[in-house]
């Protein structure tokens, strides 16, 4: 019997058959890959197992598969459209309540995946820092109230990563909306009743503000609530009318001060915290990139079509080592001149990290080399010295490299090779690098476009093509497994449109959710963003004003530190920190640069919170 060329195909070929299983839906496309879990319609995205699975890392898949699968058999998007809040905040605590609901329904009905789902939800605790949480202010309460709920509904206490942070937001949850949520155990299998509840635990969490309708309730009735909160007011009234002057002050002054009660319990502040918040703002809600993305004048008119890929799903693996010997056999003449400024990267980055000696201390190991002066001076005092190791702080590198047409022949030839011999150079020096890649699926729009025309060309509709982000490497995949993918750069046909902006705040997105304490995003571009279907039905500048809007996001808001290379297109007028080269050619020494100041400065804020470029 033929053995399998990876161990792990059996694992996947079994996962996948039971996810299908338990969704109920045959037709699910489940993919393992080291890209970030994914369920989007009926495609999801497992994490890829390593040859050699750990007790672990099955555990960890399972738990996602099971997750997935249990949100497919038991959630009604129609029914969670109804229901669902319209405030940030409030959704949050929504969504967080139903996949409680959903894992629950899994682990009450068999033992095994109540294991795979609580491995998964410690997992995702330890994710989002919740072990790391001494205060309340320190974490949303949406990410506490799942875990409550789960405990509510299955007997389970929270992972012990969580308990801590847990127990900071209990006695707050279970004094406002502990009967509520007491209540929720009895329509677990019942979505819409199960969401109705939930809505009321938002209410008691002082959230009405940011609640939708309810369906089947009419705006101009009111409800049974309101009219018995009507009649009791009315007879409030009707007392009030009645009383002493005197007793109508003081009523009023109860009333004020109870109004102004009310609306400090609204921003859910700490109890044992006596400084006043200002109104609106809640602790759990930083001004964070794109947290105001609402508000800017861009619209997308179809998110269906777009697509996040990884190379090897683009071509057969056939064709990937062909384009890559292609690539290879292309380059050959620049390539010793590229290792060479990666060299110079190297040394760089090694010094950085080599330990250093402190010299003519008073305590401290004896320096033996310093001993010939005691000889010559006995009363010479003895030299010690002190070995401190220098800080290199854990570094990603994101290289963001632009698939658009214009980029056809040498200058992604060009592009391809430098991030292949970068990723293999910063790899050697413990610095994890992720390469990828943005286009379209279509010239002059896609999919999109053919249904904007189908619904009567609605009028500056917005971005109107189907967006193609491509990762060829992902930060923790080793260079050897993801070399040949940047073949795929040289296949005819890939290299199309470009929208910059939106594939921009991709990459950032998956820099920020990266555990390193540095993350660096360096984008290489040969123009301005054009896309002729966005273009052609909306103003001219509206992909440039939108790009313009996310690079001072992220420039002014974020932590990643964002730079830039224009090939023949001066990016400077753009991003910050840039260079714009010429030739492609001069590719290679660009990056390098770039990188070696990125490494080589010191970097300090001052009283406004600018970061400040100093040489080392």
């Amino acid at each position: 019997m033929a053995s399998d060329t990876n161990p792990t195909d059996p694992f996947k070929r079994a996962v996948a058959g039971a996810m299908r299983s338990i969704a109920g839906e045959p037709e699910l496309e489940v993919i393992f890959s080291p890209e970030q879990p994914s369920l989007k319609g009926k495609k999801a995205r497992l994490p890829l197992p390593s040859r050699y699975l750990t007790p672990e890392e099955v555990a960890a898949i399972r738990g996602a598969s099971d997750a997935y699968a249990l949100r497919l058999a038991h959630h009604n998007e129609s029914v969670d459209r109804d229901f669902r809040p319209i405030g940030a905040d409030a959704q949050a605590l929504f969504e967080a309540a139903e996949t409680a609901r959903v894992e629950a329904i899994g682990s009450l009905a068999m033992a095994g995946m109540k294991e795979n789902l609580a491995a998964n939800a410690a997992l995702r605790a330890k994710a989002r820092g919740l072990g790391d949480v001494t205060e309340r202010g320190e974490i949303p309460p949406a990410e506490i109230l799942g875990l409550v709920i789960r405990e509510k509904l299955t007997g389970e206490p929270p992972p012990k990563v969580a308990r801590n942070a847990v127990n900071c937001w209990r006695q707050y949850l279970e004094q406002k909306a502990g009967d509520d949520m007491a209540r929720l155990a009895g329509v677990v299998r019942d979505q819409r009743a199960f969401a109705r509840l939930t809505r009321t635990i938002l209410k008691d969490l002082q959230l009405a503000e940011e609640m939708s309708q309810e369906p089947g309730t009419d705006e101009g009735e009111p409800s049974e609530e309101d009219q018995t909160d009507g009649a009791e007011d009315t007879q409030g009234t009707e007392t009030k009318e009645s009383d002493t002057p005197d007793t109508q002050m003081s009523e009023d002054a109860s009333d004020t001060k109870d109004d102004v009660s009310a609306e400090t319990e609204t921003e859910l502040p700490d109890p044992d915290n006596g400084k006043e918040l200002k109104e609106g703002n809640r602790p759990w809600r930083p001004d964070l990139p794109f947290s105001d993305v609402e508000r800017w004048d861009y619209r997308v008119f179809s998110k269906q079509f777009d697509e996040i890929v990884n190379a090897e799903e683009l071509c057969d693996a056939e064709e990937l080592t062909r384009l890559r010997n292609f690539l290879d056999q292309q380059l050959q003449p620049v390539q010793g001149l590229v290792s060479r400024l990666a060299n110079k990267l190297q040394r760089l980055l090694m010094a950085q990290q080599n330990r250093s000696w402190q010299f003519d201390l008073e305590e401290g190991v004896l320096d033996t080399a310093r001993l010939t002066r005691i000889v010559i001076d006995p009363m010479y005092p003895l030299s010690f010295k002190h070995e401190s190791d220098i800080q290199f702080r854990d570094t990603v590198v994101t290289l963001l490299l632009d698939n658009s047409g214009s980029m056809r022949g040498r200058p992604i030839m060009v592009a391809a090779m430098c991030a292949d011999i970068l990723a293999r150079t910063l790899e050697r020096c413990a610095v994890k690098v992720e390469i990828l890649g943005f286009t379209t699926r279509a010239w002059k729009g896609g999919q999109a476009r053919e249904r904007w025309l189908a619904d009567g060309k609605t009028p500056h509709p917005g971005r109107l093509n189907d967006l193609r982000h491509i990762v060829y490497k992902s930060a923790d995949a080793p260079w050897r497994r993801a070399k040949r993918n940047l073949g795929l750069m040289m296949r005819e046909g890939l290299l199309k449109e470009n929208i910059d902006g939106e594939a921009l705040m991709w990459a950032h997105s998956r820099l920020i959710a990266r555990p390193e304490a540095r993350r660096i995003l360096m984008v290489i571009s040969d123009g301005a963003p054009v896309d002729d279907s966005t273009l052609s039905v909306n103003t001219g500048n509206y992909l440039d004003q939108h790009l313009r809007i996310v690079i001072a996001e992220i420039e002014n808001k974020s932590n990643v530190e964002l730079s830039a290379i224009g090939i023949g297109h001066d990016v400077t007028r753009y991003y910050r920190n840039a260079v714009t080269i010429i030739d492609a050619e001069q590719l290679g020494g660009a990056m390098t640069d770039q990188l070696i100041d990125l490494f080589a400065e010191k970097r300090c804020d001052d009283k406004h919170g600018r970061r400040i470029r100093r040489a080392a």
